[in-house]
């Protein structure tokens, strides 16, 4: 079976029993045993034993959501699961609302003692899981938005990187070559110490992105 192996932050390639193409489709099983569609890209490597090579991929889903839209829509749906948990506990807890509006006193000694208190108890626990769920659903809100924020950057999961690292390795070398020339004004004392590590940084990346799509 293909599954998908963890290349470097963001970035699964695929490891296959059999040998394949570029431009071949392929079905990759994720961790949840979801098999998808995949595009063959660069052939990365030998994982497992000589006896018994697995052959590794870099690999394009064929869809048209992005990584990050994809883990939007994944919170978006986590949040409407959470909304309605939390309105099913509320209503739950409106169980004897009736009675409980008299705000009658508990009949102590009394046999509807037992079921008064218990009914309360009832729906103060579902009342504290309602908020419970309420609270968790503004977390995954934020995460939410944060994804749907996210959807168009470009990262080392996209052939489209090889451009944008060179576009943005270009400009982070002319940052460097100014602040080293006097061109351009050192905003503080490690200015160029930054800008050192953002295009060693940056290297690093367009190197890893052209072995990938290149």
């Amino acid at each position: 079976m293909n599954k998908f192996k963890k290349y470097c932050p963001n970035v699964w390639i695929a490891e296959c029993e059999e040998e394949y193409e570029k431009g071949d489709i392929i079905q990759l099983e994720t961790k949840y045993g979801k098999e998808v569609d995949c595009e063959v890209y660069n052939f990365m490597g030998y994982t497992g034993t000589k006896e018994n090579p697995n052959y590794c991929y870099s690999v394009v889903r064929v869809e048209d959501k992005t990584y990050a839209e994809r883990k939007a829509e994944k919170w978006t749906n986590a949040v409407e699961n959470s909304l309605n948990k939390s309105n099913e506990r509320y209503q739950a807890a409106q169980e004897g609302r009736e009675f409980l509006s008299l705000a009658e006193p508990i009949k102590i000694g009394h046999h509807s003692e037992k079921r008064h208190r218990a009914l309360i108890e009832r729906n103060s626990n579902r009342m504290d899981k309602s908020i419970e769920y309420l609270n968790k659903a503004e977390e995954q809100k934020g995460k939410a938005e944060y994804w749907e924020s996210r959807a168009n950057d470009i990262n080392l999961s996209m052939p489209d990187s090889i451009e944008y690292y060179e576009y943005e390795l270009e400009k982070a070398k002319a940052y460097q070559v100014g602040l080293k020339d006097g061109s351009i004004k050192k905003q503080h004392s490690y200015s160029l110490t930054y800008a050192t590590k953002s295009v060693k940084d940056l290297t690093k990346k367009l190197e890893q992105s052209k072995k990938l799509w290149a």
